[in-house]
């Protein structure tokens, strides 16, 4: 136990150790034997590139020859930040609470994107600061969780963003996402967020846990002016250095720089690696959530898929941290979970080919190996 931990976050690393030690690597050997499925399909060796190796993960992470995509859930989580008072969006926070009414609306593009891949929608409100608008009647096919653990975060440049016992609330809530995911059938999930000022905290988080300085991890987020940008910078400098925490303690990162969001996200990836269920980061905000879930509990990786790369400079370093490819370069930086829902199309493919390929001794085909020997009688 870190010397002068306060007894709150005692209690929250104890029960963090509960579920980490529910996660298992994947079986090396289950990669083994879906490697040897792939060279006996009716195709060339190592044809299908990246898509032979994400098949052979997810037979992996199911523990199966005939894995299945085909229960696919976006979760979107939104949270708000205190850090906004330092002027570091155009936005103000009530775009948050404005954006979930206009998800539940399926007014937004990851409500589109969503239906184009055939996922499932669930917004979850981790901590909006502000009233919902209504909405009614609800879309029938977006699902919406209302458990906001407080009304935002607090300003980090002058407390911590959160406490831990908040922190591992809202942790918990996304936790219990996936655990409930995994009842309901759900076989790939993946990572959404909302929440204005919330690229700030991501900043924060990759900066204190990857090393890297304020200016190489932060970006424009939703588009603001070199002033505001400059703004940002001295914003996550200082409170990378008031909450000198490191990679070693990635709780305490995640608490003192927010944000519910963010560690609403980082619980749904360790729920799904409990679960045995493929988790896709979208952009620079779900890696950030998942490069503290990563740290936490290393094993996580096995089970994650980088679902695209985002222009925000910080995303490539974070990328690098969790040791993924992309699967999409789009130049994308919306958010909402939309390279994430769009990287699913291609893990189904990959998993359909894998499946659904005939081998060359059910095809009739012969491979190399059968013609080299024909060739040599």
């Amino acid at each position: 136990m870190v010397p002068g931990m306060v007894a709150e976050e005692k209690v929250a690393m104890k029960e963090l150790s509960e579920i980490i030690s529910g996660i298992k690597p994947v079986d090396p050997k289950w990669l083994e034997r879906a490697a040897e499925r792939q060279n006996c399909l009716t195709k060339p060796p190592q044809s299908l590139g990246q898509l032979e190796d994400i098949a052979c993960r997810i037979a992996a992470i199911q523990e199966t020859l005939s894995p299945r995509v085909d229960r696919k859930l976006i979760t979107v989580f939104a949270g708000d930040h205190g850090i906004t008072e330092e002027a570091v969006s155009p936005y103000p926070s009530e775009v948050t609470a404005q954006m979930v009414a206009n998800f539940l609306r399926g007014g937004a593009a990851i409500n589109a994107v969503a239906k184009t891949v055939g996922a499932e929608l669930i917004i979850v409100n981790a901590g909006v600061a502000h009233p919902i608008p209504p909405v009614s009647p609800l879309n029938d096919h977006i699902r919406s969780i209302q458990k906001p653990v407080r009304s935002g975060t607090r300003n980090f440049t002058r407390d911590p963003a959160l406490t831990a016992e908040e922190a591992f609330s809202a942790l918990l809530l996304g936790y219990d996402v996936a655990c409930q995911a995994k009842r309901d059938g759900v076989n790939l999930i993946g990572m959404g967020e909302m929440g204005i000022g919330n690229s700030t905290s991501a900043s924060a988080i990759a900066a204190a846990l990857t090393g890297s300085p304020a200016s190489a991890v932060t970006g424009r987020g939703t588009g603001i002016d070199d002033e505001t940008r400059a703004r940002k910078l001295a914003v996550v400098d200082k409170g990378v250095k008031l909450h000198a925490f490191g990679p070693d303690r990635p709780f305490q990162v995640l608490h003192a720089l927010g944000g519910l969001e963010l560690a609403g996200l980082t619980g749904l990836c360790l729920g799904a690696a409990v679960n045995r269920i493929a988790i896709i980061c979208d952009g620079f905000i779900a890696s950030a959530s998942a490069a503290v879930a990563v740290t936490i509990s290393p094993a996580v990786s096995d089970y994650l898929f980088a679902g695209h790369l985002s222009t925000e400079p910080g995303h490539a370093i974070v990328l690098e941290f969790l040791g993924k490819k992309p699967l999409l370069q789009l130049k994308m930086r919306l958010g909402e979970g939309t390279g994430a829902a769009l990287a699913m199309a291609v893990i189904d493919a990959a998993v359909r080919t894998f499946v659904e390929m005939a081998t060359f001794e059910s095809a009739g085909v012969s491979n190399k190996q059968e013609l080299s020997q024909k060739a040599n009688s």
